[in-house]
């Protein structure tokens, strides 16, 4: 483990003497307009750097003509709140064309961070965040937020990674603040990070602004749990989880990103977007704050022969299991299966049918099909994640 920090740590000092704008004062890299949550265009995605193995999906695949924001996903946070990356070598070891193999280069840092540095400077409006924590990588946030030592250290922590990667702010993704507690502590955690971010900006990049972004959920069995209003206040973004409504763990094919309740056919819609934005306006969340997530994939049901219907499992009848985990498709993969494209009016949401076999797939597009929410407006989204889609935009 320790030798894992000492060349951890080797590694973040080469890539400052490697990547010449990673200082904020180098003007070039800083002199990109800002968007500090103004209500102006944002086009988000998570680029997750699992991807690169076998997805073969690499930071340059981005679109990045079409976007506003990556988020560079996920670091991993110790008891203690140090923020750390969770794979070195996708990270900034991997080695891509033009890179160099001399021996005097073996210290410098590549990988995606690199990568990602190259397509900033190709695309001088792009901003680029570190994401932290993730579903898997939730468990010690809340030790982390319990005390101002922890939430120091994180922020200082997390802040020194994203100089030394010339990233452009932070994202947090704590997967779930389960107590009031927790909630209370989640705003002192972010307060923290703010006040680390303008810190640094203050001294090293007068007048710039560094992102903060949280994911945040959808369902109010935890939306209700967090302060609404300080997150509101305090951050730039909110990138609304509005997607896994319904999966492997429901008794019936049900709609995984659906805007409205079916009143139908309530079974089938157990949670909408049109509920969790209402609830987050309500508390005193900004509306140009809001980012509506959604999915670039699709969740299967066998043998339903409707929404709303029981399943036998989840999966592609008689085939494989999934793209990535049982029941759940890239989009690119559902392209493919020969669905009869089906659209439920009531709850504004497409899924499609298996013409074989039998089954339900939810949050199937026809080409980017997906409505906008009346309160986000038109031109806020964000996307999970996008090794998943054709890329066709």
């Amino acid at each position: 483990m320790q030798a894992h920090y000492l060349r951890m740590a080797a590694l973040v000092i080469a890539i400052q003497s490697m990547l010449s704008a990673a200082e904020p004062n180098a003007l070039q890299l800083y002199q990109r307009e800002p968007s500090k949550g103004d209500g102006k265009y944002a086009n988000m995605v998570y680029f997750v750097n699992w991807g690169i193995y076998e997805r073969d999906f690499q930071p340059q695949d981005l679109p990045a003509s079409s976007i506003t924001h990556v988020l560079y996903a996920f670091m991993n946070v110790q008891e203690d709140g140090t923020v750390f990356t969770g794979d070195t070598y996708a990270d900034l070891e991997k080695h891509y064309e033009g890179d160099s193999w001399l021996e005097n280069d073996k210290d410098n840092a590549f990988g995606c961070v690199k990568q990602l540095f190259l397509l900033k400077k190709a695309h001088r409006n792009l901003k680029v965040l570190l994401s932290i924590g993730g579903w898997t990588w939730s468990t010690n946030f809340a030790t982390t937020a319990a005390s101002a030592a922890s939430r120091s250290t994180f922020a200082k922590s997390a802040v020194t990674l994203m100089k030394d990667w010339a990233f452009d702010g932070i994202d947090i993704d704590w997967e779930y603040p389960a107590s009031d507690e927790d909630a209370a502590n989640m705003v002192l955690l972010l307060q923290a990070v703010r006040d680390e971010l303008d810190a640094y900006a203050s001294k090293h990049a007068p007048g710039y602004h560094f992102q903060l972004t949280i994911a945040a959920p959808a369902g109010s069995s935890h939306y209700n749990k967090l302060r609404l209003a300080d997150l509101g206040r305090i951050v730039d973004y909110i990138n609304l989880m509005a997607y896994d409504y319904a999966g492997s763990w429901s008794s019936v094919a049900g709609h995984s990103a659906n805007l409205y309740a079916n009143t139908d056919i309530p079974q089938s819609t157990p949670f909408n977007t049109d509920d969790a934005v209402k609830a987050y306006l309500d508390a005193g969340v900004p509306s140009h704050k809001l980012i509506l997530g959604m999915p670039a994939y699709g969740r299967s049901f066998i043998g339903a022969s409707g929404m709303g219907e029981p399943h036998s499992g989840v999966g592609l009848p008689n085939k494989a299991l999934g793209s990535w985990e049982a029941g759940v498709w890239d989009y690119k993969a559902l392209s493919k299966q020969g669905l009869e494209i089906m659209y439920d009016e009531k709850a504004q949401a497409y899924y499609g049918k298996y013409q074989s076999g039998g089954g339900i797939c939810s949050e199937v597009w026809e080409g980017l099909c997906f409505g906008k929410h009346r309160e986000t407006g038109k031109d806020k989204n964000r996307w999970w994640e996008r090794a998943s889609d054709l890329w066709e935009i």
